[in-house]
This record gives structure tokens, C-alpha cells and sequence, in this order.
């Protein structure tokens, strides 16, 4: 057909199409040096300096391509942007990354950039904090000024943070840490009112990525469901067997290693009672008298049988314990919290969720390096990075 006679639709596809191609053909044939920018920008979310995309460059061609991935992420953005927008939303209950900095999220960020095992996230007696010398407001358990001041200041966090401990800083007993559970703004999300399962939830959502629906198993003994679940819901008894049976009988068991824990909505901090059952645990215990009554922070996982054994639980730990630091480690050692961490980087530096079988195989390959460096997310990103910089 004449060029002349062709409708203005016709030419703006044809042209279109070619546009496609031609992009397609530059992504395909990108060199060094465009690979090194666009693993710059996965990274840290920022184009690089001259002399740092040329160092990146240089390494890529030589198939230093983690490297190269590490010269990135010495970017103060991959710490103020990239982590802050992973961790964020680990941190309160509608999973936005538009929140404030707070004590979780520096504590996740430090941790990455000191290249600290993530296999204690759960569990260790850790806390970042502002460094001394920067004019902020003290750290308070019962308040999150200390961390907006450091992100309305846009200070480095390279170096602004600096590692300590909750027991030291907030008063905790060592033995009632728990990583990043036991930060006052994990606490206040997940402890305040309530019957303390959200936070079971929000740390199997947010570090196993499974939520309850997903791992439902009917076949585990109900025997510790606590006394407020109606054992006939609506009139229906088939309700409980066939439906809350699949999450209560795992969870409940698991969530009394949070007892002792609530947050003080008055004082705006979370409070550990040690040895005395919080009230919440006994909220509407007359739905069901006969059913469990809760009387300390012993915990039992139940799903290291069945088809939850799947989630790839550590066979040199007992699967039972008092209190939350037991429960994290226990949550912290497992395959599904290797294989969330790496799945959340995979997402985040390659922009897209796995879809076929390479990425799969890519995930799993990533999953076994992270666990071979002690859990260390800087490989994940790095990895990552590898994998997805001719995308």
C-alpha cells in the first residue's frame, strides 16, 4: 500500500512496532557500561557519579559483576530509599511505604550495612540508633522523635547509624528481645490491643511471605486454641472444623510465646510483664470456657508436621520454647525465611516478581548464597543485581 494511502492508525502502529524493536535490540545488546548504569539504578534508585559508573564498568567487563553490584550500594541512597522502601512496610499494619523512619526499619538498615547475619532479625538483642555528636533528641521508648529527626535531616545513614541494644537502651531484659518484634514501632503495630496475634501474622507475612490463608492445616489438635474462638461459629460447628481449626491450632500455640507483651497506648511504649499473662490473652473467654486458658509464654510449633513442614523448619531446633527470642530464632532458621528475604530483593532490584522457571531457579540458587554467607542481604543484592542488570 502507498505511503499515501496508508490510515493514520496503520502508520502509528508500523511506527510503534519499529520504536519496540528498536529498544528491544538495545536492551538485548546493552554493553558494559549501560549494564552498569542500570544496575546503579536498581540499586540505589539514583543515575551514578561519572567515576563510579566507570569503576562499575570496569568490573563488569572483567565479570566482577557482584562487585560492581557493591560499588553501588555505597550509595547513601540504597540505605535512605532502597532499604527504607523494603523495610517500611514490614512495619505497620496497611504494609504503605509512607512512614516515618523508626526503630525497625534503622534497625533493618543497619544490620544490612554492617553485614550482619539477617538470621537473628528475629531474635538478637539489636538496636540502631542516631551517633552521638548529631544534635538529636534522645531515643525514648515512648517516642519516634529520634528517628524523624534523622530523615527530616537527610543524614547519611552510612554513617549516622550506630549498632547498640534494646536491653541497653529501652530497659528490656535481654532475654525479652526479639529483634525487630520487640521494637517499640513493631510493638506499637502489632502488641497494642488486640490478643497479641497480629503480631504472628505481620512476622509470618512479612518474613516468611505466608499468610494464614496459605498455610491452613486442619489436621493439627485444637487443644490449645484459646477460650475466644467459638467453637460453632454462626451455630455451624462445621465453621470451626473445617475453617478456623487450619489457622487457630497452629497460631495459637505459637502466638503464646507473646504473653508477657503489650503497647501502652498512654505511655506510647511497649511493656514486657515477665512472669504475668497480659489480659488481652483472656479477652472474651467466655465464648468458649472449655477451650485453652493461657497460662504462661511456653510456645509449641505444630507445624514442623504435616504440610506446613513444607516452610523447611531447622531439625537442630526443638520446635518449642518460652517466649518471643526462641520463637524468632525459630522463625529466623527456617527455609521460607531464607527464600521471603531473597524473593523481596529479586523484586526489588529486578523489578518484577519470578515468572518462569530461569527466575525460579534463579531464586533458589540465590537463596542457597544467601544462607552459604551467613545471611548477609548485601549477597541477595548483589546476586540480584548480577542476574537482572541486561534487563
Amino acid at each position: 500500500m502507498p505511503w499515501s494511502h496508508q490510515s493514520a492508525g496503520s502508520i502509528v502502529m508500523r511506527v510503534t512496532a519499529l520504536a519496540a524493536a528498536a529498544l528491544c535490540a538495545v536492551v538485548v545488546h546493552a554493553g558494559p557500561r549501560e549494564q552498569a548504569r542500570r544496575m546503579h539504578d536498581r540499586i540505589a534508585g539514583v543515575p551514578p557519579a561519572d567515576a563510579v559508573l566507570n569503576a562499575m564498568e570496569a568490573e563488569i567487563v572483567a565479570g566482577r559483576t557482584q562487585q560492581a553490584a557493591l560499588m553501588a550500594m555505597d550509595h547513601p541512597a540504597f540505605y535512605s530509599v532502597t532499604l527504607k522502601n523494603l523495610a517500611t512496610p514490614w512495619t505497620n499494619r496497611d504494609q504503605t511505604v509512607f512512614a516515618p523512619l523508626n526503630d525497625y526499619t534503622a534497625t533493618v538498615i543497619g544490620m544490612v550495612r554492617d553485614d550482619l547475619s539477617l538470621g537473628g532479625l528475629l531474635s538478637d538483642d539489636v538496636l540502631y540508633v542516631g551517633a552521638n555528636g548529631l544534635g538529636l533528641p534522645g531515643v525514648s521508648a515512648a517516642s519516634n522523635t529520634h528517628y524523624e529527626q534523622i530523615e527530616a535531616r537527610n543524614l547519611d545513614l552510612r554513617t549516622a547509624l550506630v549498632r547498640t541494644t534494646q536491653s541497653g537502651v529501652y530497659g528490656t531484659p535481654p532475654a525479652a528481645t526479639a529483634g525487630v518484634m520487640t521494637t517499640r514501632a513493631a510493638a506499637q503495630a502489632f502488641f497494642v490491643a488486640g490478643t497479641n496475634r497480629a503480631m504472628f501474622r505481620f512476622t509470618l507475612l512479612n518474613h516468611m511471605c505466608r499468610d494464614l490463608e496459605e498455610i491452613q492445616d486442619t489436621t493439627r489438635p485444637p487443644d490449645r486454641i484459646r477460650q475466644d474462638v467459638s467453637r460453632s461459629p454462626g451455630g455451624d460447628a462445621r465453621l470451626f472444623l473445617n475453617n478456623c481449626v487450619g489457622c487457630h491450632s497452629g497460631m495459637d500455640p505459637m502466638a503464646q510465646a507473646f504473653a508477657f507483651y503489650t503497647y501502652d497506648e498512654a505511655q506510647g511504649r511497649m511493656l514486657y510483664t515477665g512472669a504475668q499473662v497480659q489480659p488481652k490473652y483472656f479477652n472474651n473467654d467466655s465464648t468458649f470456657a472449655f477451650g485453652f486458658r493461657t497460662p504462661d509464654d511456653q510456645w509449641e510449633n505444630r507445624w514442623r508436621r504435616g504440610p506446613n513442614a513444607l516452610l523447611g523448619w531447622d531439625p537442630s531446633l526443638p520446635g518449642s520454647g518460652s517466649g518471643a527470642k526462641s520463637l524468632g530464632a525459630e522463625f529466623g532458621a527456617s527455609d521460607a525465611f531464607a527464600s521471603c528475604q531473597v524473593e523481596k530483593v529479586f523484586r526489588t532490584v529486578c523489578l518484577r516478581t519470578p515468572e518462569n522457571a530461569a527466575d525460579r531457579n534463579r531464586i533458589a540458587t540465590m537463596t542457597g548464597s544467601f544462607r552459604a554467607s551467613g545471611y548477609r542481604l548485601k549477597q541477595a543484592f548483589a546476586d540480584a543485581a548480577a542476574y537482572c542488570m541486561g534487563d
